[in-house]
């Protein structure tokens, strides 16, 4: 009797209490297998890398694919510095994607230039170097009146003239594009650190943007030439310079418009918004945790560095070669 008035509800209650708390505890140190969220990221991050990578394949006007199967044999590059350092090594950018692709490659970059320009209008006796970016360049090669301006820009700039802005004029003047089956643009971070206007909301073609002047140069092209296909490299990350000289995170600082980063991204948006395609090398080439290894300064790439981004050029080119048609 004694037994049963001890086991009543209470204790059984008391006791179902503890087997519960006793299981939950159990469970939560004994059920599955624990991870390290910092490895799956870094896993994921590796296998699949988050990139703004747009490759797009040249569609005429009636929607068919033109790029299946075909091999680019000519090649037109513009840019700055990825382009331009080193213009007749074999480890030059241009020369690189050549022996690579087998292909004949015109490098049309200009050392010192933007895509930005100074100017809405051409005038060199006021931004000379407007003569050699991106927008002024694509005029000389759709057979433009921007042909005539260099000498005016040479005689302002004398000295100070890039060296090979006469050749590249010559180039684009002379080459029939008939012939060129793509072109390939690559502007470093020059332009964010120089706090060049980034875009226009109202004018997506405003020559003294960034992404304006990219965008009115890749019109023209589309219009005048619509068989080439056209792509866009981004620039690889870049260190900001601080007041004392110090390298720092281009994502950290700002020379009156914004960071680097945002300017990658809005370039990708153009790039999406006139159907050409983009190589992301800032988050998928050459980012912030190794640029010290590929950059022979805060901006300019190395051996290394131009290898690759070679080969990303080199993938984009060949992404649809072996596509069944």
């Amino acid at each position: 009797m004694k037994f049963k008035r001890f086991i009543n509800m209470h204790t059984l209650l008391l006791l179902a209490f503890l087997l519960m708390v006793g299981g939950i505890v159990y469970r939560f140190f004994h059920w599955g297998i624990r991870v390290d969220l910092n490895n799956i990221i870094t896993e994921n991050r590796q296998d699949e890398p988050d990139t703004f990578d747009l490759f797009l394949p040249l569609m005429d006007k009636d929607g068919s694919d033109l790029s299946t199967g075909k091999k680019a044999e000519t090649i037109v590059c513009f840019g700055n510095s990825p382009f331009a350092d080193d213009r007749d090594s074999k480890d030059n950018l241009a020369n690189m994607i050549a022996e690579q692709t087998g292909a004949t490659v015109y490098n049309c970059s200009i050392t010192g230039s933007f895509l930005a320009a100074g100017n809405y209008t051409i005038e060199p006796w006021v931004y000379p170097l407007d003569s050699y970016n991106f927008y002024w360049l694509t005029q000389v090669a759709v057979k433009g009146e921007a042909y005539t301006r260099c000498g005016d820009a040479e005689r302002i700039l004398g000295d100070a003239t890039p060296p090979e802005a006469r050749e590249v004029y010559d180039t684009l003047w002379n080459l029939d594009f008939k012939d060129v089956d793509a072109i390939v643009i690559m502007y470093d971070a020059s332009d964010y650190l120089d706090g060049h206007a980034m875009y226009d909301d109202n004018n997506s073609t405003n020559i003294e943007c960034f992404t304006g002047n990219l965008e009115a140069g890749i019109e023209l092209l589309q219009n005048t030439y619509p068989w080439v296909r056209i792509i866009v490299m981004s620039p690889t990350y870049a260190y900001a310079v601080d007041e004392r000289g110090k390298y720092v995170s281009s994502d950290l600082y700002t020379y009156g418009w914004d960071i680097l980063s945002t300017y990658v991204i809005k370039e990708a948006e153009s790039c999406f918004n006139r159907s050409v395609s983009f190589v992301d090398n800032f988050y998928g080439t050459i980012n912030e945790d190794h640029a010290d290894k590929y950059l022979v300064d805060n901006l300019h790439l190395n051996k290394a560095g131009r290898k690759l981004v070679a080969q990303r050029c080199v993938q984009a080119l060949t992404y649809y070669d072996d596509a069944e048609e």
